[in-house]
């Protein structure tokens, strides 16, 4: 995720090996029948970074290096509402300012501004961006995981952030801002769609550690659950001062961290027939698609 382009590439050049956790074969209920809802959905675009792009869920496109997964929570849901006319531009490594501009990807390849396929006929948008951002994710899994080794036992990542004058509090408030922006861009192009800023699911747990597949020290797992929980209740705080809905996958996802039995998010190895390191499963895509169906009833 530098912004979050240096860590894909370390991820998917130097983490590939066998899964890390409990196999994604055991299921979150798929979407499953089709749904009708009261309002048709005729023309969806889909927003955001590589939690919404998915790499390796299970097919992915990688002709454009956005590493887009055709089983990530956007084609299942519009798939379950049958919309005729959907549209999936979410890039891996993508920041807030890639939905206005060109997004240089990993690959060295160049792609639109996400923004360019909103019109006004659209009538649902899901906005799911901002981890990458001041390399918020890309400080805590590539340096924190780094140095688990100076001191198992304390704080080294948090301490050397604080050296550094890196304060993730005042960079999270920056993000909430500029994707409140966002937001009020993509409602002056689609002026009656509906709109879902969608949460980033949790990595860390609440309580207890699991070294091999997230290797932080003790202290460092408090900070990043902190970075986590305070990220998704500025995308919230967006979303309420925009006047948008917010699926808060966060909450939805207590007990799914890296570390549970049930994880929705893989660990520190990519397994290519089933996530990139640090990056959803299919089950925590299933989740996904589920609690937005569900709020779209």
């Amino acid at each position: 995720m530098a912004a979050l382009t240096t860590v894909l590439v370390l991820l998917v050049n130097g983490c590939t090996g066998t899964a890390s956790g409990p196999s994604n074969g055991g299921s979150e209920p798929a979407p499953g029948r089709r749904t009708t809802i009261s309002m048709p959905i005729r023309q969806y675009v889909a927003l955001g970074d590589s939690f919404t792009a998915a790499p390796y869920v299970p097919t992915t496109d990688l002709a454009d290096g956005c590493l887009r997964s055709n089983g990530n929570y956007p084609s299942l849901v519009a798939d379950r509402l049958d919309i005729p006319d959907f549209t999936d531009v979410s890039c891996s490594a993508a920041q807030i300012r890639d939905l206005g501009k060109p997004q240089r990807t990993f690959r060295g390849t160049k792609v639109p501004a996400q923004l360019k396929s909103l019109t006004e006929q659209t009538d649902l948008v899901t906005i799911s961006v901002g981890g990458n951002d001041f390399n918020l994710f890309g400080n805590l899994l590539q340096a924190c995981t780094g140095l688990r080794v100076v001191d198992p036992d304390g704080a080294p990542c948090t301490d050397q952030l604080t050296r550094k004058g890196v304060d993730p509090t005042a960079q999270i408030e920056r993000i909430g801002k500029l994707l409140a922006k966002a937001i009020t861009e993509v409602r002056r192009r689609s002026p009656d769609s509906r709109i879902l800023v969608v949460g980033y699911p949790r990595i860390t747990p609440t309580d207890g550690t699991c070294p091999r597949l997230l290797p932080l020290a003790k202290g460092d797992y408090v900070t990043a659950a902190r970075v986590a929980r305070s990220l998704s209740l500025a995308m919230q705080a967006a979303a309420t001062s925009t006047g948008v809905g917010f699926v808060n996958m966060h909450a939805s996802s207590r007990g799914h961290d890296v570390c549970s039995k049930d994880p929705w998010v893989n660990g520190r190895f990519t397994d290519q027939k089933a996530a990139l390191a640090f990056h959803p499963f299919a089950r925590g895509m299933r989740a996904v698609a589920a609690r937005i169906v569900s709020r779209l009833e």
